[in-house]
C-alpha cells in the first residue's frame, strides 16, 4: 500500500461527506444501500484493507486484524451472508488496539450496542446474533467485491449516514478539487433560494417541463 492520504485529507473527506464525493467523482464508487451503519450519528474515512472469506468463517478476520495499520479501513467480503455475524466486540476492541479506523463489511456482525459504545464506525448489510466457525481459508489484500464495487487494498473509503464510495487513491486530488467545486455551487444555489428564486428557475427545468406536458 504506497499511498496513504494525510490526516488532513481524511478530515475533509468526512467532512465533505459520501454521496459528494460520489457527485464529484462522476457519480460513480457507490456502493450498494443495503450496507447500514451501525450508528449513523459516525462517519468514516481511510484507506482499505480487505479480506476475503468464507461464508459463515471468520478465521480470515481475525488474521487481518493483526496486519493492519493505523487508519486502514477492513473491508470484508462474507459473500453478503447474515445468518452469522463473523464480527462483534472482541474483535471491535481488538481492531480499536491496532489503530483500525472502521469496518466495512458485506456480511452481518452481533454485538451491535457494545460496538455502538465503543464508538467504532462499522457498514454491515445486517444483523445476527448466531456466531461462525473459524476453519476456512480466505485471502488477505486481494481485490474484493463489496457492496457491489471492486475495491482494492488502498483504495479510500468514505462513510456516512448516506452510504459509502470508495474513491481510487490516484484521483484523489481531482475529486476533492471538483467536490470543492460542487459545494460552491451549491453554497451559491441556496443564496439564489434564499433570495426567492425556484430550484425549477435556477436549474432551468422548465424547457423540460413544458416538453413533457407537465406545465
Amino acid at each position: 500500500m504506497s499511498f496513504r492520504p494525510n490526516a488532513e485529507q481524511i478530515e475533509k473527506l468526512k467532512r465533505i461527506g459520501a454521496a459528494t464525493l460520489h457527485e464529484a467523482q462522476g457519480q460513480t464508487g457507490a456502493l450498494d444501500s443495503g450496507l447500514k451503519p451501525l450508528d449513523a450519528g459516525l462517519r468514516l474515512a481511510g484507506t482499505a484493507f480487505t479480506v476475503d472469506c468464507r461464508a459463515h468463517d471468520n478465521l480470515a478476520i481475525h488474521l487481518a486484524v493483526t496486519m493492519a495499520g493505523p487508519g486502514d479501513i477492513l473491508v470484508v467480503d462474507a459473500k453478503g451472508f447474515i445468518e452469522a455475524g463473523p464480527w462483534g466486540d472482541i474483535l471491535t476492541l481488538g481492531a480499536q488496539k491496532r489503530g483500525i479506523a472502521g469496518l466495512v463489511i458485506d456480511g452481518a456482525v452481533r454485538d451491535s450496542e457494545e460496538i455502538i459504545a465503543m464508538r467504532f464506525p462499522v457498514f454491515a448489510r445486517g444483523l445476527s446474533i448466531k456466531g461462525t466457525l473459524k476453519a476456512q481459508p480466505g485471502r488477505i489484500g486481494a481485490p474484493v467485491i463489496c457492496g457491489g464495487q471492486q475495491i482494492r487494498t488502498g483504495d479510500i473509503i468514505v462513510g456516512d449516514r448516506d452510504g459509502l464510495v470508495v474513491v481510487r487513491p490516484e484521483r484523489l486530488d481531482e475529486v476533492l478539487t471538483a467536490a470543492a467545486a460542487r459545494e460552491e455551487a451549491e453554497r451559491r444555489m441556496r443564496e439564489r433560494l434564499e433570495a426567492g428564486e425556484t430550484t425549477l428557475e435556477i436549474l432551468g427545468l422548465e424547457p423540460a417541463l413544458k416538453r413533457l406536458g407537465m406545465i
